[in-house]
């Protein structure tokens, strides 16, 4: 056969294949840089590209299920009815917030976070911030023991060791007594054997993989995770933060030290988490949980008036609703602005309002982990932001004392956020992520008490030393950077 032919034949389908893919890059609307990044991913290896983007690249608004429409039915169902109560309060619940802590009082962040997740602003809470596995565990497992009606847990990662052996007692101990017990686990992130889930189910314990890839019409979701850690017990207790259900996280595993933070809710807030978990459970088993029961009345023990909303994002949700959250509080803060997180790949609306904050004269301190234990590239990506914001007069400082794994973000000592969703793109467009934002100003004083313990810590990156590294190091931080839409 001619090989000339061959050479026409080859380089035609290369160009209709690299229009193809072009073409439908450019339909999806993604960001420039996300655009550009798949589209070299393409030319750079063609069709084993396309394979990846197929598993790990997908997304959009139906892009696994249909949340959202499954919390529009609901709360226009049995969830509504359930929450009725607190949504009737919604309106003295935020004049009672403008007039009695003013300084955490935000009408656009009170705005945004009810219409992007449809969340609900409660009132009546109390809130112990929990540093460290080694606080949460026990009054984690204590709580479950104490049980008496339901029992809900949703985490990322369960693996086995010393410390879940001791919550499966549990769970099967409440089982046995008549408790409601419903747990999931991400499909990729939970490592629990086939022994440990059977006694766990044997004993009247409901436990599933959530995003559990049992069909080919599931296989494009691969990518997803169920990032949340979070748990409801009897409806009036509830658990949200960074940390899973891990020993390593008690003991710091290969880091020595692991350094996380959660809340522990008691009040209506819980109503909240326990409405999220029902759309998961839902999604999951096709089992619907908005009996009135699972949303008591917490008025009697509850009269501390302490504002949370708790909102919620997903791949499949209408609006990218944490990452508006932090964009908004970057941009609406005058004083100060503290976050921590492991991760530092923002996309460029967070990069833009960070720098624009500590343009502006706003303290802007951020606290990251310089390394992973074996996978590198996002935190030799992260470098390369890190440079940028600093060069805007933002102090960065990197956590050594151990792993730094919380997800916080505090302004002006007023208002907070702690939750699951890390400071970077997968957080914010791949993950299914759930944060608490806190309207009061010793709540948000504590934790910011607790970023500057952390800040004895760490050392700060400094640009002009970063600039002096060798460039073969600064061109491996940039070219990991070409992957921040992909990591």
């Amino acid at each position: 056969m001619d090989v000339t032919l061959i050479l026409t034949v080859v380089v035609a389908a290369f160009a209709v294949y690299t229009f193809s893919v072009s073409l439908f890059l450019v339909l999806e609307n993604r960001s420039p840089q996300s655009t550009f990044a798949w589209l070299l991913l393409f030319v750079a290896v063609p069709v084993i590209g396309v394979l990846i983007y197929f598993f790990f690249g997908g997304r959009g608004p139906r892009a696994f299920s249909q949340q959202d429409d499954l919390i529009k039915h609901g709360v226009g169902g049995g969830l509504y009815r359930a929450i009725e109560p607190i949504l009737a309060r919604q309106p003295v619940c935020i004049a009672r917030l403008a007039a009695e802590k003013p300084a955490s009082y935000r009408h656009r962040l009170l705005q945004l976070v009810s219409n992007n997740s449809y969340s609900v602003l409660t009132g009546y809470n109390q809130v112990d911030i929990l540093q460290n596995a080694s606080e949460k565990y026990p009054r984690l497992l204590a709580d479950i023991q104490q049980a008496r009606h339901s029992i809900h847990l949703e985490y990322y990662i369960w693996t086995e060791d010393d410390f879940t052996q001791q919550v499966k007692a549990a769970l099967i101990e409440r089982a046995k007594a008549g408790v409601e017990v419903r747990c999931l686990f991400d499909a990729t992130g939970g490592k629990l054997s086939y022994g440990y889930l059977r006694e766990l189910r044997e004993a009247g314990v409901a436990i599933y993989p959530y995003l559990a890839i049992d069909s080919l019409y599931k296989i494009h979701s691969i990518n997803y995770r169920s990032h949340r850690k979070i748990a409801i017990i009897d409806g009036r207790i509830g658990y949200i933060g960074g940390l899973n259900l891990d020993k390593d996280q008690l003991d710091g595993g290969v880091f020595g030290f692991w350094r996380g933070t959660h809340l522990r809710i008691e009040g209506e807030a819980a109503h909240a988490l326990q409405a999220s978990f029902g759309v998961s459970w839902f999604n999951t088993t096709q089992e619907s949980i908005v009996d009135p029961g699972y949303y008591p009345d917490v008025s009697p023990e509850i009269n501390t008036f302490l504002p949370i909303h708790v909102t919620f994002s997903g791949p499949d949700s209408q609006w990218a609703a944490i990452q508006q959250l932090y964009f908004l509080m970057i941009l609406s803060a005058e004083k100060k602005v503290y976050i921590q997180s492991p991760f530092f790949i923002p996309d460029g609306s967070i990069l833009d309002a960070l720098k624009a904050a500590a343009l502006a004269g706003v303290e802007v301190k951020l606290m990251f982990t310089p390394a992973g234990a074996t996978y590198q590239i996002p935190y030799w990506a992260a470098n390369t932001y890190f440079a940028e914001v600093a060069r805007a007069g933002a102090q960065i400082f990197l956590y050594q004392k151990g792993y730094l794994h919380p997800k916080t973000i505090i302004i002006d000592s007023a208002v907070c956020s702690v939750g699951t969703a890390n400071m970077d793109i997968r957080s914010f467009n791949i993950n299914y992520e759930a944060n608490a934002v806190i309207y009061d100003q010793a709540k948000a004083c504590e934790l910011e008490q607790d970023f500057l313990e952390d800040l004895k810590h760490c050392t700060e990156f400094k640009l002009e030393e970063y600039r002096r590294r060798s460039a073969a190091v600064r061109l491996r931080d940039s070219l990991c950077r070409l992957a921040s839409p992909l990591l």
